[in-house]
């Protein structure tokens, strides 16, 4: 009994809720109802997290670089147009970066509210990042941020577009979509090959980036808690996103603590405490000129010498992808 008036009373305030939402973006793919989107986001966490390692336990991990090289630089393309359109529907064509509002009704506004879907539809594309490190069987990279981070952003975007598709609410999409343009392409270049290796030089910054968006969207945001008067049309979304940037922060803040500073995503042998460079001493002992030893294998110049054999490897990952190794005996 108390459960069927909870509900009826839930349903209430949903359907009072509701007729404040924005007329443009009803009809527009999942925007009906949060429920098709919720059950998609249940059914990736549960693939993902569950179902998909116990399906791949027995098989071997599926081969698809050239389905990764294709999908990241599909990314890189839609991340650079909807940039373009965030540009050209406000921040670059009369946003103030303070107290912008949401504009329901020019053809501009509507245009923003348009790139918010595309932004909100775009999240359903990179779950696939996750649907391919469980195909690949990469499980370590399936982590709570990574999890969260895909989960999270639709449920909460969908609000985001049926209620206040635009003004200063999307600044942090914006950004994010400036990122992305820097992240898959590093993912896309790493997944080409040993070759393009040369050119990813700039990965140790990716870290960096991302904690650097999310204190621009927490200050941002942060703004119109200092605003004397700001009539931003939904204020509750402010709070959201200025939690989100918070949260992100911290999370990426413990990824980079551990990854980095307590040397988790460093060479191994620096793990251990060695270094490696002209002359210096490893932790056991060895001396080492423009190479390592390590276990009884010298790398000189590039070229790994293992037991009297001769091996070089390369080893790109993007979110795990583009292995490449290649030994010569």
């Amino acid at each position: 009994m108390a459960f069927n008036e909870l509900t009826s009373r839930a349903v209430l305030l949903y359907d009072e809720w509701i007729k404040e939402a924005d007329p443009r973006t009803g009809d527009w793919f999942l925007m009906s109802s949060p429920l098709p989107q919720t059950f998609i986001i249940a059914a990736y966490i549960y693939f993902v997290t569950s179902l998909g390692p116990k399906l791949m336990e027995n098989r071997k991990p599926f081969h698809l670089k050239e389905v990764m090289i294709v999908y990241n630089f599909s990314i890189v393309a839609f991340s650079i147009y909807m940039c373009y359109e965030f540009l050209m529907s406000g921040w670059a064509t009369g946003y103030s970066y303070r107290c912008d509002l949401v504009d329901y009704r020019s053809p501009q506004g509507l245009r923003m509210a348009w790139t918010c879907w595309l932004y909100y539809f775009s999240k359903f594309l990179e779950m696939l990042d996750t649907v391919f490190f469980v195909l690949r069987k990469k499980n370590s990279q399936v982590s709570f941020l990574h999890v969260y981070h895909h989960s999270i952003m639709p449920f909460t975007w969908w609000f985001g577009v049926k209620f206040a598709a635009g003004g200063l609410g999307t600044f942090h999409a914006l950004l994010n979509s400036v990122v992305h343009v820097i992240m898959y392409s590093y993912y896309a270049m790493s997944a080409l090959g040993p070759a393009y290796q040369k050119y990813l030089w700039w990965k140790k910054y990716m870290t960096t980036i991302q904690l650097v968006q999310f204190v621009l969207v927490t200050a941002h945001i942060g703004q119109f808690f200092f605003m004397k008067d700001c009539p931003y049309q939904f204020p509750v979304f402010l709070y959201v996103i200025c939690l989100y940037g918070l949260v992100f922060l911290l999370l990426f803040l413990n990824f980079w603590y551990h990854a980095y500073t307590k040397g988790k995503r460093l060479p191994k042998a620096m793990q251990n405490g060695g270094a490696v460079a002209n002359g210096r001493t490893t932790a056991n002992g060895t001396v080492t000129k423009n190479g390592l030893y390590l276990n009884g294998s010298t790398a000189v110049n590039g070229s790994a010498v293992a037991n009297g054999k001769a091996a070089h490897s390369w080893e790109g990952h993007q979110n795990g992808n583009g292995v490449c190794k290649h030994k010569e005996e």
